[in-house]
């Protein structure tokens, strides 16, 4: 136990093992001076002599004895609890609950293997919905949403960098319909439209030089899943409104295709947020840790 939690019976159980005020001061790093009145403050509370007290030993009396007998288990307990406490607090345990959106989860499979590995008595509990929800009332330690999202007075920590929705088409479907160059082109093109969970169809929003438009780009399939939309964009069925993250790779190999990129600014991406006023578990302590640890890292600026 740390110096500065001693107590009394602490004190009293080292003078009781090294018969001498001065020993348990050095073992103690206390002055001799105050191991003694500690001792006799508690013997002033117990109203009984604990020690017999010679120039040259000190000696428990039979009273000190069955005391000594009584309070070196109980003592002894008590500093196997706050080890294990403190052991505890560094190598953090249960279960760390988390809501977030829909897709997300896949984005950040790494870090949370990384988390799991470093902290094998910890466990993941992710729920995935799209509504934005209190995450205090419904029982979560943190949540995840895009920046733009985040309800107030909540700490944010980023968890991917920005985030870009793109126009993408297959190289088949611009060769049959063209490429479109402006948001009025694209009311003559098919789109994959997407329901938001509120039931309505998600309007595409674009933005080039402050000049902000909303457009309506009538769907040929309406779907609910970004992940659904993606493959639906794969197949050619129409031009789809995306993530950068779900595309990089098709992007790359040439299999979908952008347009209209100057018409697609980047915004704030995944952010884990909890709320400030409150004890922050040492579960979800560890979890931001590891988080900050990772985007430091070369190679991982793609989700962390």
């Amino acid at each position: 136990m740390h110096r500065s939690g001693l107590t009394e019976l602490e004190i009293l159980l080292a003078v009781a093992h090294r018969r001498s005020f001065r020993a348990a001061a050095r073992e103690l790093g206390m002055s001799a001076t105050a191991i003694s009145n500690a001792i006799a403050g508690l013997e002033a509370r117990l109203n009984v002599r604990l020690f017999n007290r010679t120039t040259r030993s000190v000696a428990l009396t039979d009273a000190g004895q069955r005391y000594v007998e009584r309070v070196a288990p109980a003592l002894a307990e008590i500093q196997r609890a706050s080890e294990e406490i403190a052991t505890q607090a560094e190598m953090p345990s249960g279960t760390l609950r988390i809501n977030a959106p829909r897709e997300s989860s896949v984005l950040l499979f790494d870090i949370f293997d990384a988390f799991l590995k470093r902290y094998p008595q910890m466990r993941l509990d992710i729920t995935t919905e799209s509504r934005l929800i209190d995450i205090v009332a419904e029982g979560y330690d943190a949540g995840i949403r895009l920046a733009e999202s985040l309800p107030q007075d909540m700490i944010a920590v980023p968890l991917t960098p920005d985030v870009r929705m793109l126009i993408v088409g297959t190289p088949d479907y611009f060769a049959h319909h063209g490429t479109p160059q402006s948001p009025e082109d694209l009311q003559h093109h098919q789109s994959i439209g997407m329901r938001m969970s509120h039931g309505g169809l998600y309007h595409w929003e674009l933005e080039r030089h402050q000049q902000k438009v909303t457009v309506n780009v009538p769907p040929r399939i309406i779907l609910s899943e970004m992940r659904a939309i993606h493959c639906a964009a794969r197949a050619g069925i129409g031009l789809a409104f995306i993530s950068d993250w779900f595309i990089q790779e098709d992007l790359a190999s040439g299999r979908l295709v952008s347009a209209m990129e100057a018409w697609c600014p980047s915004f704030g991406g995944l952010r884990l947020y909890y709320p400030g006023r409150r004890h922050v578990p040492p579960g979800l302590k560890a979890f931001i840790a590891l988080v900050r640890e990772m985007r430091e890292r070369p190679g991982t600026t793609r989700t962390i």
